[in-house]
């Protein structure tokens, strides 16, 4: 017989399978000795209270035992021989259009422009060690994108718009753990995640698709009003439909795009700080405890949200238990993402704590600087690459005050609210190192005095967390593409290109690594349909 049961019981019950039996005997009046198994299905943390509870959906296995797998399994059968798609970047995009694709009986072709995801790690470690970023792979560009070596939390807001459930199992099936089934916040660690891109990339290659990694494309093939394929860094052409699912860091595309008039507009993103607290005094504000999070409840999570004139101010990608990384992607920038390993475990907890910016606060926002890009063209507000100018010179403002290096500029939390220069720092995650910086002088008053208010609310509505043990790190830009690649909404071309299918987060329609795969696959779905109609 199979049962399942809502429970709510205390974390070492919870954390306990042969407790939780107990627990089950006790309260439903079953005989310990018949329950063979149980299966946690849904687990949430209830911490509004000072005992804390967590929430359980369970099946247990009375007299038998499981004999189906946690997760269900996608078929992929051989595509050899079958009609070929280029996906264009092996991020979560990329890679689960291609994972569709095989389903849909097509054979894909990924060029990315950077390094498999272990050989990545090599160049990652050389931007703390000697301060040099690799334009080709580094935190951004390479397979697994942006997401690999950036957390690999999997919660969503995009149930609406996909098959969410499908993604979690598709990531199980490649490895990942199948607690991520049952977390009401799934993570599957900056650690683990490797493993699991490899699983899915060997795959797509055992099924007949195939996977280029050094291969950048540099330019569409166009014909007439049709895109056939793509041209690459190698001299090598790929001929086929095109998903472009390059990332927000690629920002040679979207010169590219619009360089050659292809239809491109200006998106909104959000720019602040990474903010790093103790994780200990994160536990100790979110669990109401003085003890913090003890032996049994995970390292404490927080999320805000408030409005300072007219724009939402707000926390991002939240990591306990992580790190801040250098996330810069070529020359002249210093930019910074947060990561945590699966187990949690470091002392610190970080979050970008970012200010809603919109195409129309361009001029604000540059205030009197000269509006000039990398290239040295001047770039005007109502240009498609305004905010993505914005983005570039922040982030050379932040390298400058950095030291020209990857050294990050800093300030302590209560200093910067008060306009006060800090002359030491606290010990930090960041291992290319801080630099005391005034931000609340050098950066946009756009964007830091809605930062200030912003905190302000949030010390008053959690008490303890607006303090100078808390450090700023600068800057946070990353966050979601500047550019939105303009698509039909129910073919997903390209609105004047065939065969173009522009895709996930780097073409605006995706904001992380789930919603990214759901784009990924409805892409692919909508080159299937386009193939039957050509």
């Amino acid at each position: 017989m199979i049962q399942e049961y809502q429970l709510r019981v205390l974390p070492e019950i919870a954390a306990n399978e042969q407790r939780l039996k107990e627990y089950l005997s006790e309260e439903k009046g079953l005989n310990l000795r018949n329950i063979n198994a149980t299966r946690i299905l849904k687990r949430s943390i209830d911490s509004r209270q000072r005992t804390i509870f967590v929430n359980l959906k369970i099946r247990a296995y009375i007299n038998e035992m499981p004999e189906e797998d946690e997760y269900e399994h996608t078929v992929y059968n051989s595509v050899e021989g079958k009609p070929q798609v280029i996906v264009v970047g092996a991020g979560p995009g990329g890679l689960f259009a291609a994972l569709r694709l095989i389903e849909l009986g097509l054979r894909p072709v990924i060029v990315e422009r950077g390094k498999d995801v272990r050989e990545r790690k090599k160049d990652l470690a050389q931007i703390s060690r000697e301060h040099t970023v690799n334009p080709e792979s580094n935190y951004s560009f390479g397979e697994g994108g942006a997401g690999a070596y950036s957390d690999g939390k999997l919660y969503t807001r995009s149930k609406k718009r996909g098959n969410v459930d499908k993604i979690f199992n598709v990531f199980c099936q490649h490895g990942a753990s199948t607690a991520i089934l049952a977390d009401a916040h799934p993570h599957i660690g900056t650690d683990k995640l490797p493993r699991v891109i490899e699983n899915i990339r060997e795959q797509i290659i055992r099924c007949g698709g195939e996977v280029r990694f050094e291969t950048r494309m540099d330019a569409l093939v166009i014909r007439g009003e049709e895109v056939i394929g793509v041209e690459t860094n190698t001299g090598e052409s790929f001929l086929g439909p095109v998903i472009l699912a390059t990332g927000h860091s690629a920002r040679d595309v979207y010169r590219y795009l619009h360089d050659r008039q292809i239809p491109i507009e200006a998106k909104g993103i959000a720019v602040g700080v990474r903010l790093e607290h103790p994780q200990m005094l994160i536990d100790q504000i979110q669990y109401h405890r003085k003890e913090g999070r003890g032996n049994y409840l995970p390292a404490a999570e927080y999320s805000f949200v408030a409005q300072s004139g007219g724009r939402g101010v707000y926390s991002f990608c939240m990591c306990p238990g992580g790190f801040v990384v250098p996330a810069a992607s070529g020359p002249r920038q210093v930019v910074v993402n947060g990561m945590s390993p699966s187990n949690r475990g470091s002392r610190w907890s970080n979050s970008g704590m970012v200010v809603e910016v919109r195409p129309e606060d361009y001029i604000s926002l540059m205030n009197n600087e000269e509006l000039i890009m990398n290239n040295g063209e001047r770039v005007e507000s109502d240009s498609p690459l305004a905010l993505m100018a914005f983005q570039e010179r922040l982030e050379e403002l932040c390298w400058l005050n950095g030291g020209m290096k990857q050294t990050a500029p800093a300030q302590r939390m209560v200093d910067f609210v008060n306009k006060k220069n800090s002359f030491d720092l606290p010990e930090s995650s960041y291992t290319p190192g801080l630099l005391a910086s005034p931000l609340h002088f050098w950066m946009p008053e756009f964007v830091t005095g809605r930062l200030r208010e912003g905190f302000r609310h949030f010390g008053k509505v959690s008490r303890g967390f607006l303090t100078n043990d808390a450090v700023m790190i600068g800057v946070e830009t990353r966050t979601s593409s500047p550019v939105r690649i303009l698509r039909d909404k129910e073919s997903y071309q390209h609105i004047t290109l065939k065969g173009l299918f522009p895709c996930g987060e780097g073409a605006g329609y995706a904001g992380g690594i789930v919603s990214a795969a759901i784009d990924g696959e409805r892409c692919a779905e909508g080159v299937a349909g386009y193939l039957s109609l050509v």
